[in-house]
């Protein structure tokens, strides 16, 4: 055992002191909180304070991306201005997000209920600013961003997937969506969908094995598509329970037929 320790021990000694996840979440959260005050109970007196937030939260990102060490060759005060200068595009998509969700579930009240209290939105928010920090080739970071919606909503969005506008997740508890996944504008999933890999050998790691979902497609709960090749065309539906390895042509109707039968031997 005190070799063991001191395997261990050894291993704290080459170990730096980084922010902890719950201090990078926190920094998204405020991003998102700023983006959408429904969140949070802050209230700005002028401009000029709101101003100062997103700058306090740039500077923010620069240390966090040192401390790291995300990117070693990295100038990352350029890459967090890049990510800031970003914000408004990424603010325009949310804002379809919120719409689609709205208009697609007739139990939605209004937007500041989708903003407050969907579990879709809350990792659709998160998977965006990963995917935007994603895109600049920081890594570590959108992972750690993306697990946390994951734990909280249990919906798991690989920042590397690419998402359309007007995206909506109902529900959303089990909803997994792979790193190499394609989906179109105005998609809507349902909980326990998966777009997953027919394979998960690691020689794979660099090609795509996660499907394509074009335009306004409509998977619900329970599918499973699979495979770098399936593409599912626009304007089609998958029922529940459906498994696809195949492609599916545009206005496409997929269903399971399960066989069911009631016996009921009760005798009036």
């Amino acid at each position: 055992m005190d070799e063991f320790y001191k395997q261990i021990f050894d291993k704290h000694q080459h170990v730096e002191a980084v922010p902890s996840n719950s201090e990078i979440t926190a920094w998204a959260l405020q991003v998102i909180r700023l983006l959408y005050p429904e969140q949070s109970k802050q209230v700005y007196a002028e401009v000029k304070q709101l101003k100062d937030e997103f700058v306090k939260l740039e500077k923010e990102l620069v240390l966090i991306m040192n401390a790291t060490k995300a990117c070693q060759d990295c100038d990352n005060e350029q890459l967090a201005s890049a990510f800031f200068d970003e914000l408004p595009l990424l603010y325009q998509l949310l804002n379809t997000d919120i719409q689609a969700i709205f208009n697609g579930d007739p139990a939605a009240r209004s937007e500041f209920e989708v903003i407050r209290t969907y579990p879709g939105f809350f990792a659709i928010s998160f998977y965006r600013l990963a995917h935007s920090l994603f895109n600049y080739n920081i890594p570590l970071l959108p992972r750690i961003l993306t697990e946390y919606a994951h734990s909280l909503t249990g919906i798991d969005i690989h920042p590397a997937a690419q998402i359309g506008e007007y995206f909506h997740i109902d529900h959303g508890t089990g909803i997994v969506i792979g790193e190499s996944c394609i989906i179109g504008n105005h998609v809507k999933l349902y909980q326990g969908v998966t777009l997953g890999a027919l394979s998960v050998d690691k020689n794979m790691a660099f090609t795509k094995r996660h499907p394509t979902v074009e335009d306004h497609v409509i998977i619900y709960s329970g599918a499973t598509i699979l495979g770098g090749e399936t593409v599912i065309g626009e304007c089609s539906v998958i029922g529940g329970n459906v498994w696809l390895t195949k492609s599916v042509k545009a206005y496409s109707t997929v269903y399971h037929k399960p066989e069911i039968t009631v016996l009921n031997k009760h005798k009036v």
